[in-house]
């Protein structure tokens, strides 16, 4: 393919996302989602529902089917699982985060104001999308092997809906997990739990990562997943203490989070990065050397780093000692 095929080609992708973005926008101004939300309908029952001529309605229809939105059965349209997703954390695609972008550009200090509350809400509400990287970090740990110990204790720290945590404890059959995050949070992370039949070896406790009293020394593994990157400097230092002061001797603490690599960054990654900036007060995208400084730093040894090929935006975990 030569360099104009590349250009010719990369132009008609970002048209295709923009017009699909749209399409979405659309859907939803119009009532086609809310009235999809509501159990699968017509074409004529459609136009009715949303005082609209067929045409063309059918046209708009056909193409949210084409995009993966809205599934067809015969005469019948019904929202897609993937659109009922969307409409349940993300129906305006983002727009409320994405339009603080232009003020922000011009001025940067307007991040003082930014409530970090709504990203780790955003984190806990999407986290399930990670569950094959969680699976991946689970046999990277080694959690449920030959060399794990027979009631292995897990502590999740700033545990969100607890996907990575839960991922381990189903690995490995004794595994226990204690779940630290604020109480909303918690909600999501029971639901995991239960969902993967965890029983009495979830437990939660409700609190602030960086403030809630955890017992001393007594975990085998405390992990940090999708929480350091939210933070800025000296908050991630406080979660790292509590971390390392939460485990036992020769425990790990498993940091997982989005990195900067030696690599050129994919779109995902430059999207999340930029995300951070929009949606919290100090969070950024760390390079492999400062979480690894942080980890050293905080009396961590032996830290190790991989990316998680599993993961659609290329998160990596860095895994130290005590």
């Amino acid at each position: 393919m030569t360099a104009q095929d590349q250009t010719l080609a990369h132009y008609h992708h970002l048209m295709q996302i923009n017009a699909a973005s749209h399409l979405i926008r659309s859907a939803r101004r119009l009532g086609i989602l809310d009235a999809l939300r509501q159990g699968q309908k017509s074409l004529p029952q459609l136009a009715e529902a949303l005082s609209a001529p067929t045409h063309p309605l059918d046209l708009l229809l056909n193409t949210l089917v084409t995009i993966g939105l809205v599934e067809q059965y015969q005469e019948d349209y019904a929202l897609s699982q993937t659109g009922q997703l969307l409409c349940q954390y993300d129906e305006d695609l983002g727009d409320q985060t994405w339009e603080r972008l232009v003020d922000l550009v011009r001025e940067p200090s307007s991040r003082e104001n930014h409530d970090d509350q709504l990203q780790h809400h955003r984190v806990a509400a999407t986290q399930w999308i990670h569950t094959p990287a969680a699976i991946q970090a689970a046999e990277i740990l080694n959690v449920g092997g030959e060399e794990s110990e027979t009631a292995y204790r897990i502590l999740d720290l700033g545990c969100g809906s607890a996907v990575w945590s839960c991922a381990m404890a189903h690995r490995g059959p004794q595994a226990t997990i204690a779940a630290v995050d604020e109480a909303d949070a918690l909600v999501a992370a029971r639901s995991t739990a239960d969902s993967i039949e965890l029983g009495d070896r979830f437990e939660t406790i409700a609190g602030h990562p960086c403030e809630v009293e955890l017992p001393a020394e007594h975990f085998d593994l405390v992990l940090i997943a999708q929480q350091i990157g939210c933070r800025g400097h000296e908050e991630a230092e406080s979660l790292m203490r509590r971390a390392i002061g939460a485990a036992r001797p020769g425990g790990r603490i498993a940091v997982i989070d989005l990195f900067s690599g030696p690599n050129k960054p994919t779109l995902a990654e430059t999207i999340e990065a930029l995300r951070l900036e929009l949606g919290t007060r100090a969070g950024h995208v760390r390079s492999l050397e400062q979480i690894q400084q942080l980890m050293v730093d905080q009396g961590l040894r032996s830290v190790q780093f991989a990316f998680l090929e599993a993961s659609k935006e290329n998160l990596g975990m860095a895994v130290g000692t005590k």
